[in-house]
């Protein structure tokens, strides 16, 4: 997939976000130069697990890339050298620091007008990682147990999305182009994944596994989703488990009203045989329902394998770009680059 073929890219971004963003250009066609201090991305570090002598988190986010080593306070001429000879900059340093280093958008841009120069942030006016945007979005807050704590979701969700906007907004800029600055923030990108929620006024509350606004929608009998969005597929469900057309369940409003009511009849119901043959019964019945698998158990999986998603890189495995254009899907071109010395 060589659409951003020619096309170069420096990256100057730590942890997540920005450099998950730029694998995906990298995973494009462009050729990405990422640039860490002495020592390396502190990403590298996070672990165990490592692949190799590396992070898992940072292996997945760094395919498809070289390395050069640079403090950005001596070998300023040497990145702006990189910089003279690229289309897209992108940087992820902490506010106020990309002006003091002199590769701010206005100066980059005045130097270099075609270049497409993206800003990732956590907020505004000060650094932060994935997990307290959560907390101060509200994320966390609709997360977790309605008894238990507010917690964080188990993936680094406003991370992989805040990458996925900063490249939509690379290629959008250079499909008019180019000549673009480009920001993006972690808490905007936790709003918009916020915009049910939003939308209801700032529905509040955490309900476990449960969507608060729709029902039966959630995990029963311990490892059971069901997922019954429509009164047509609560009839169907309805019909597998052998429930009375109850009055009270008859419309989505009334099935949330009496969540608690129904779920305890679907749990009764469901208490008679194993999870295996009732998720086989209700998918043959065409009811929405999966048994809550490990990520090992994915992983392997017939249904993953079919897709050719998953990328053998060196002494990993990586997830290629979860996306086919004219049925060929992006792929990384090489492992993750050792570090620069």
């Amino acid at each position: 997939m060589n659409v951003l073929a020619g096309r170069r890219v420096v990256d100057v971004t730590a942890s997540l976000a920005g450099p998950y963003c730029t694998q995906l250009l990298g995973a494009l066609g462009a050729e990405v130069t990422k640039v860490e201090p002495p020592g390396g991305d502190h990403a590298r570090a996070w672990g165990p697990p490592f692949v190799g002598d590396d992070g898992a988190l940072w292996f997945a986010a760094n395919a498809g890339k070289q390395s050069v080593t640079l403090d950005l306070r001596r070998d300023r001429s040497r990145l702006l050298e990189l910089v003279d000879e690229c289309d897209v900059f992108v940087q992820s340093l902490r506010p106020g620091l990309a002006e003091e280093h002199g590769i701010d958008a206005a100066t980059l841009r005045a130097r270099r007008p075609s270049l497409v120069h993206v800003s990732i942030a956590a907020y505004a006016s000060r650094p932060g990682y994935d997990p307290l945007v959560q907390a101060l979005s509200g994320i966390m807050s609709v997360t977790g147990e309605a008894e238990g704590p507010p917690v964080r979701v188990g993936v680094s969700l406003i991370d992989f999305a805040t990458g996925q906007w900063a490249a939509i907004g690379v290629l959008t800029a250079l499909l008019r182009g180019g000549g673009a600055t480009i920001e993006v923030s972690l808490y905007e990108t936790s709003l918009a994944l916020l915009a049910g929620q939003i939308a209801g006024g700032g529905i509040a509350g955490r309900h476990g596994s449960a969507f608060p606004l729709i029902a039966p929608y959630e995990v029963f009998a311990g490892d059971l989703m069901i997922a019954a969005g429509s009164d047509a597929l609560w009839a169907r469900l309805r019909g597998v488990l052998g429930l009375e057309d109850d009055p009270r369940f008859r419309t989505n409003p009334e099935r949330v009203a009496n969540r608690s009511a129904l779920r305890d009849a679907i749990e009764a119901a469901l208490a008679g045989r194993p999870t295996s043959e009732w998720e086989q019964a209700l998918v043959d019945a065409g009811v929405p329902a999966a048994r809550v698998r490990t990520v090992a158990e994915a992983m392997a999986d017939s249904e993953t394998a079919a897709t050719g998603i998953l990328q053998q890189l060196g002494a990993g495995v990586t997830v290629a770009p979860p996306l086919r254009i004219d049925g060929e899907r992006p792929s990384y071109a090489s492992p993750p680059p050792p570090l620069a010395r």
